[in-house]
């Protein structure tokens, strides 16, 4: 390859991702050491690769069905019943709300609606778990066209098997962060192995998955890079990554926030890692990236979530509409 004057060296070497070849592990680690005016060029690289393999772009809504009272310990969470954290607490709602709020997405033009609820997950189909079946068989009747997601925990074989037989668009199940520090980082109440085979369970049964995590919970950029590599291995198709909103009343209601750049690097790592999958930039875009978030979109994220998030407000769709047309003239 021809030498770029004034291009990093380690940047130049990775060039070779636009010919099809892989980057190899040592190379990725040279790159995360990145600073200054090279993440630019970093972010410069991972926008190509992003237009090459992956240029189609993602937006996608969320409702949160069932909040709060979670018997999970998940030191993020603001949902979590082992946190003093003011958030709305309630059951599973209505089948009528969960269709009205289908509808509404579907007029906004979005075609992706999650249903997502708080808790540790469904082992067995019970009450609560065919309510939601039922609500995603009426999404289904009443708006053929739109993807039905669902985010509902850890899952057994058996109600993996119902929802793949509801031809559901996407299961989203995170694993947050390096699986190896996933008790220390997140939760002591459950397993990330867990995790990880609920992803198997769907994959098998041909189900798409969207599993990423958080960055800002006190981890190294080697844990990311870990994170980005075992997503690899479990294949899965949408890689949502989120920013930590430090939330008063959770366990890291005090934890320091990352800087632009640094989220900036880690997005276009994720891209080389992972070139061909949707990207999806989640919670704090918004309060995090504030003017930079269209850095983020061209650093090789090809996809966001629109309309708000859990248990924190985000950009109405309409904004979001706009902002990715002005994207478009960035290739």
């Amino acid at each position: 390859m021809k030498k770029m004057s004034g291009i990093n060296e380690h940047i130049q070497r990775a060039y070779a991702i636009l010919d099809d070849e892989q980057l190899d592990r040592e190379l990725v680690e040279k790159l995360s050491g990145l600073d200054g005016e090279d993440i630019l060029d970093l972010v410069s690289l991972a926008n190509k690769v992003r237009a090459k393999y992956a240029p189609e772009t993602h937006a996608c809504t969320i409702m949160n069905a069932q909040s709060g009272q979670c018997s999970e310990d998940c030191r993020f969470c603001a949902q979590s019943a082992h946190h003093e954290a003011a958030v709305d607490v309630y059951p599973l709602v209505g089948k009528d709300e969960i269709i009205e709020r289908a509808r509404a997405t579907h007029e906004s033009g979005v075609s992706s609606f999650g249903i997502v609820t708080s808790g540790f997950g469904f082992k067995e189909i019970d009450s609560t778990f065919q309510r939601i079946l039922d609500g995603i068989d009426t999404i289904h009747d009443q708006f053929p066209e739109m993807n039905v997601c669902a985010s509902l925990g850890i899952l057994s074989e058996e109600t993996a098997t119902a929802l793949a037989s509801r031809d559901i668009a996407h299961y989203n199940i995170n694993i947050q962060t390096n699986p190896s520090r996933y008790a220390e980082l997140v939760s002591r109440t459950h397993r990330v192995e867990e995790r990880m085979e609920t992803v198997r369970l769907l994959k098998k049964r041909g189900v798409g998955v969207c599993c990423g995590g958080i960055m800002g919970l006190g981890e190294t950029m080697a844990d990311r890079i870990e994170m980005a590599y075992a997503l690899k291995e479990l294949d899965v198709d949408v890689i949502p990554l989120n920013v930590l909103i430090p939330i008063k009343g959770t366990a890291l209601q005090t934890q320091s926030n990352l800087s632009a750049a640094e989220i900036a690097r880690t997005f276009a790592l994720f891209r080389l890692i992972n070139p061909y999958k949707t990207i999806k930039f989640a919670a704090g875009r918004e309060t995090r990236m504030n003017d930079f978030q269209g850095l983020l979109m061209l650093a090789g994220a090809n996809g966001l979530l629109t309309g708000g998030y859990l248990t924190t407000r985000g950009r109405d769709t309409e904004q979001d509409e706009v902002f990715l047309k002005d994207l478009e003239g960035f290739g």
